[in-house]
């Protein structure tokens, strides 16, 4: 009787678990996952079955304790490390400095003249790319007829709503109390398709100190707001696991627009309640959205420099407002578990094309302990490849699919070290190690 008990103890879940992996596996197309899964599957079935039939009690107690240790490993919030990154920096930058406003100098110009004078250590780095088709170009190693211009639209949208991102606010004032403006707020921005909405006060490092791009390059950034609202917008799982390929891009311009959208309006909202608001959009922006998110406790900044968030980790867009209305703000979660996860992952490195993102430990950088990725290789790339790459995004265990079973390994990495180790070695085994880019969507197929 008690061996029959330990047996369905043993057994019953692995199997299903197995089963449920199987089902995973198969639903998001990794077959080689899925061969070993049904692999280990049918082993511990056979298992079970030897078990059973010649009564083998030790093996039984050895599985039991390994399932107990597993409970353990996920249960106990068994501690890591401790903070092993601070990733607020020390002053404001320079937007001229980001390698999309460099992109934009033209050389001959007196732009291009002024910034290589004042910066001569890039114009040799910067003239690589240049070298390069660029983005969406039809010379570039990616190029897709039907991703490239989709894209292309997108984009053009995307500066259609440039003369929305500001404008006077209404002459009455709505007067309610901050909580209640925050739930207005976070409200309508999830009725508009944000996945995560999160407020914070507004610091003078989320601001940049110098405009870099657009008619007011080279105008000083004054920070009139004191709060800013950050949210997500979910990239979709298939159009980003065929990164560098032409469907990254499609898919980025087109959250890029979404966000762009979301953003216009929540800021147009707050105007219309009495109160000045600015959206921040790709291409015109004030603040560094990453840093914005973060803060308002949707995510912490990882090895990647995205932000990585708890249920999609990088594999969403940030959208921002800034407004002088009264709000309270959600307090900064310090996610350590996710900092130690990629400490201890290097993934995105080992993947990155063109080897941008650094190994080891973050580094003291400008008064915050962080990673920083090499952006002069990293838009090199781009602009051979033709799309903005994502295979960092694409090859992060925290990109997996927002299910049960992923959403139940992101709590165990959340509660345990140990479990950390487990998953990324599980992750490495089923996934592989350096995972090949997956096909383009059929809809993309030429």
């Amino acid at each position: 009787m008690v061996f029959n008990f330990l047996f369905f103890i043993l057994f019953f879940p692995l199997i299903i678990s197995f089963l449920l992996f199987c089902i995973m596996f198969y639903q998001e197309k990794e077959w080689t996952a899925f061969r070993k899964s049904t692999s280990i599957g049918i082993l511990f079935i056979v298992s079970a079955w030897a078990v059973h039939t010649m009564h083998i009690e030790f093996l039984l107690y050895i599985g039991i304790g390994f399932e107990i240790s597993l409970l353990i490993l996920f249960l106990l919030p068994l501690k890591s490390r401790s903070s092993i990154s601070d990733g607020k920096p020390g002053k404001r930058y320079d937007e001229r400095d980001i390698m999309f406003s460099r992109k934009e100098l033209v050389p001959g110009s007196e732009k291009y003249t002024s910034y290589y004078k004042a910066h001569p250590e890039f114009e040799e780095l910067d003239n690589l790319f240049r070298s390069e088709p660029g983005l969406l170009s039809k010379n570039s190693a990616y190029y897709n007829k039907k991703a490239y211009e989709q894209a292309g639209k997108y984009f053009e949208e995307v500066k259609d709503l440039y003369p929305l991102i500001t404008g006077k606010p209404g002459l009455l004032k709505t007067r309610l109390n901050p909580s209640e403006l925050n739930t207005q707020i976070k409200r309508l921005g999830r009725e508009l398709g944000a996945l995560d909405v999160g407020i914070t006060t507004a610091m003078p490092y989320h601001f940049y100190s110098i405009k870099g791009r657009g008619a007011e390059y080279g105008k000083k950034i004054e920070i009139k707001h004191n709060f800013a609202i950050a949210f997500t917008v979910e990239m979709e799982y298939e159009m980003v696991m065929a990164a560098p390929k032409a469907s990254i891009v499609m898919e980025s311009a087109k959250q890029y627009l979404n966000s762009g959208k979301i953003a216009v309006k929540i800021a147009e909202q707050i105007r219309n309640m009495g109160y000045d608001a600015r959206s921040h959009i790709d291409g015109n922006y004030q603040v560094i959205c990453p840093l914005v998110a973060r803060d308002a406790g949707l995510g912490e900044l990882g090895r990647m420099g995205l932000l990585m968030t708890p249920g999609h980790g990088p594999r969403v867009r940030i959208g921002v407002v800034t407004t002088d209305m009264e709000l309270i703000p959600d307090p900064y979660i310090k996610r350590d578990s996710v900092l130690d996860f990629c400490s201890l992952c290097e993934k995105c490195a080992e993947c990155c094309p063109g080897n941008s993102i650094p190994h080891g430990e973050p580094e003291m950088i400008d008064g915050a302990r962080r990673w920083k990725i090499n952006s002069e290789s990293c838009f090199t790339f781009w602009c051979k490849a033709g799309t903005d790459c994502g295979r960092c995004m694409s090859v992060c265990p925290y990109s997996h699919k927002n299910n049960f079973i992923h959403n139940l390994v992101r709590k165990g990495i959340d509660r345990s070290g140990p479990f950390r180790y487990a998953a990324l070695k599980l992750d490495d085994f089923f996934y592989g190690k350096k995972p090949l880019p997956k096909p383009l969507p059929v809809e993309l197929k030429e």
